[in-house]
């Protein structure tokens, strides 16, 4: 029997998939501990806050605690892009590497270097591994995700981007046919985003070690224009713009595997950002506060970023949100919610109030931005992303934990 989803989707069967994880409910124990803690043992002052100011408190001082990661092992949870990531993040690699650069947790690294002649310069660096599966998928693969997503980090630092490098990981017993695919593939992105690769690597391990491939690229671009680009740069009053339509990305990838019996049509934005934000940077100058790719995470992880950096609240509007209906489709029949939902072709933005029509032009005049929408606004409250609802209410919405869609990168 086949269930009829709405436009591009049909569903044999009923399964549901069940993405809960040992994180998730270590995080949950966790929470419901402090919450009780706080019940029984409330601080002093707090019996004259109202119960939700109580929440606000408790959630501040969760979140102003010292990472640390419990979990003995790691779990697919720890590279969704939430708050395991967040945590492993903070606890290991940022307590063990913290320097003033890479404490701002940007997409790149934004350098001012000075070369030997004395000349200064800005330079924009980033780094991103890419283990997605499929290899193949609808819109694109592996190598060209490679070479479109470091270009799109860079790109949202304000950089042009220059020069690339690429390191393989090849299984033993990979198709060289397949091979000569993905590298034509990423040559052709690399053209199209017009930067040159440069050098790399090749590893090969044993059969059934790697998965087939995994891909590194690193990047370097020139921050050509006097702007500094940071969440922490938030305001309120700033507007929150999004590219197109969210989501395609993710849920291209999860059916494509095959796993779930759902066929949709629909294919990956995978797309290099460079143009996009250069023309935004132009129209709007320093009105341009950030920009992000919404890649693993989706919108919500970013504006969360941005709350917790900037200490303000990120309002969203969920009837401004733009998603096709096939990816509302297949999210309701997996139980996800769209703004979780990578893309790899569509930049946030948040931008001044006096900037944002001018900004929303620009988006709105490149092919990819035909879709753009001004999704939100910045307020007072710190730390909190709130979603209006379609019905008139309000909720939050926090990181996940973990990722009801990995491996989509």
């Amino acid at each position: 029997m086949t269930q009829d989803l709405g436009p591009g989707i049909d569903r044999a069967g009923a399964t549901r998939a069940n993405w809960a994880e040992e994180a998730v409910a270590a995080a949950a124990a966790d929470e419901a501990q402090l919450a009780h803690a706080e019940t029984q043992h409330p601080h002093a002052g707090s019996e004259h806050l109202t119960r939700e100011e109580q929440v606000l408190a408790r959630i501040a001082k969760a979140r102003a605690r010292k990472a640390r990661i419990k979990e003995e092992r790691i779990t697919l949870a720890h590279g969704a892009g939430g708050k395991a990531t967040q945590t492993l993040i903070e606890a290991v690699f940022l307590d063990a590497f913290r320097n003033p650069v890479l404490e701002k947790l940007e997409d790149g690294a934004q350098l001012a270097p000075t070369w030997t002649n004395g000349v200064t310069g800005r330079l924009a660096f980033t780094t991103d591994s890419y283990v997605v599966s499929p290899l193949f998928f609808p819109g694109g693969d592996i190598g060209d995700l490679a070479v479109n997503g470091t270009v799109n980090d860079l790109a949202m630092c304000g950089a042009r981007p220059l020069f690339l490098s690429c390191g393989f990981i090849l299984e033993e017993g990979f198709p060289v046919a397949d091979l000569q695919r993905i590298v034509a593939s990423m040559a052709a992105a690399a053209q199209a985003a017009g930067v040159q690769i440069v050098t790399g690597d090749t590893k090969v391990v044993e059969r059934g070690k790697a998965d087939g491939l995994y891909i590194n690229t690193a990047g370097v671009g020139v921050l050509e224009r006097d702007v500094v680009l940071s969440a922490a740069a938030a305001r309120p009053g700033d507007v929150v713009l999004v590219s197109g339509p969210i989501g395609d990305h993710g849920i291209t990838v999860m059916l494509a595997r095959g796993e779930l019996d759902i066929s949709a049509d629909i294919v990956s934005d995978t797309a290099p950002l460079h143009e996009i934000s250069a023309g935004l940077l132009d129209a709007a100058g320093d009105g341009v506060r950030l920009l992000r790719d919404a890649t693993r995470g989706g919108v919500a992880t970013i504006c969360n970023e941005v709350a917790t950096a900037a200490q303000v609240a990120v309002v969203l509007d969920e009837a401004s949100l733009p998603v096709r209906p096939v990816v509302n489709g297949a999210s309701e029949l997996l139980g996800i919610d769209p703004l979780y939902v990578a893309c790899e072709g569509r930049l946030i933005a948040v931008v001044a109030p006096d900037r944002a029509d001018s900004a929303l032009a620009a988006l709105r005049a490149h092919p990819l931005g035909e879709g753009a929408a001004a999704i939100g606004t910045i307020k007072d409250d710190p730390g909190l992303v709130l979603l209006r609802t379609a019905f008139g209410g309000t909720r939050i919405v926090d990181l996940l934990v973990g990722d009801p869609l990995p491996r989509i990168c």
